[in-house]
């Protein structure tokens, strides 16, 4: 039996990953969420009644919940993706990123250590290496964060594989590109699209609309993430990328033509302080080592996405109005 506590699990790529790993035979999931504004329950209705699964509510830098469900739950993974996570929340408010994203971490990486966890996977982003003009980031890249989040992320990482030099902590940690798929949160870049054109309003892009982003399915996310967890090498960094990148004008112009919008209705808007140019990344060592590669097309997975936000309101309406 693997007993893995997931924190953050409440979020976007979390519960998609907690449903797959559910699916398996002998895995225990606990998962431990603040529940702030991104942490919704409702990603998890399906599985509330689950006999292998728990939530617990609560914050990674509170020692005594950790120590508590660590001991109670025989944990012997953690699968950490609590985090703040958006560029443009850090940009007005960077303290928070700086606490859940790294203070946050070392408490949580401490606690494992104590409770002589086996394995600990560390969610991370290919925004820490920063923007990249032409060819492709390997592990082995030096980090260049552009923004308050990717920096806090950025330290993040360092501290993680620290631990594993000096205490020889079993750390292994992952870098992925930009994801998309049923329930992210309205504020990010597809779904405010998505959401907007439902609504019948414009959709805004940022500066002239040529930053590129590579773009993987949460559901193929999750898929490497479940064979790194199991598979990957201790003290070592995956990138898991789709080598889809597209120009955010062109994102929206897709978003567009499955809606039957004009492309009229795309509005280029001010662009953000940092904005990184491109991120691209070299899954060669995901690829060779754990035989990972994303299945499906890009544009088939932004079809369905729009499909089930269209299907969906229930789940995005009250979120839309709290932000709106």
């Amino acid at each position: 039996m693997a007993n893995i506590l997931v924190t953050g699990g409440c979020g976007f790529i979390g519960s998609q990953f907690i449903k797959a790993m559910l699916q398996e035979e002998n895995v225990f999931i606990s998962n431990l969420d603040k529940l702030t504004y991104a942490g919704n329950p409702a990603n998890l209705k399906e599985v509330e009644g689950c006999s292998n699964y728990r939530f617990f509510k609560g914050d990674i830098q509170d020692k005594e919940i950790l120590d508590y469900i660590m001991r109670q739950e025989h944990v012997d993974m953690v699968v950490n993706f609590a985090a703040e996570s958006h560029v443009d929340r850090s940009i007005e408010g960077p303290e928070i990123f700086a606490r859940t994203n790294y203070l946050g971490l070392q408490v949580l990486l401490e606690r494992a250590r104590q409770h002589n966890i086996s394995r600990f996977l560390q969610i991370s982003t290919d925004e820490v290496y920063g923007e990249i003009k032409k060819g492709k980031f390997q592990e082995s890249h030096p980090l260049c964060p552009g923004n308050p989040y990717s920096a806090s992320k950025a330290a993040g990482d360092l501290l993680s594989l620290a631990y594993y030099r000096t205490y020889r902590f079993p750390i292994i940690l992952t870098r992925s590109c930009n994801n998309y798929g049923p329930y992210q949160y309205p504020e990010k870049f597809i779904p405010q699209l998505i959401l907007r054109g439902l609504m019948g309003r414009n959709l805004p892009v940022y500066g002239d609309g040529s930053n590129i982003r590579e773009w993987l399915p949460v559901q193929e996310n999750c898929r490497a993430l479940r064979e790194i967890l199991f598979r990957g090498q201790k003290g070592f960094i995956y990138n898991i990328g789709s080598g889809w990148e597209y120009e955010n004008l062109e994102i929206a112009g897709m978003i567009a033509e499955i809606l039957g919008l004009s492309p009229a209705r795309i509005e280029l808007v001010s662009d953000r302080p940092g904005h990184d140019f491109r991120y691209a990344l070299d899954s060669s060592r995901l690829k060779k080592e754990l035989d990972w590669r994303p299945r499906g097309s890009f544009y088939q997975g932004l079809v369905e996405t729009v499909k089930w936000y269209g299907d969906n309101r229930w789940w995005w309406q009250p979120l839309w109005e709290e932000r709106d």
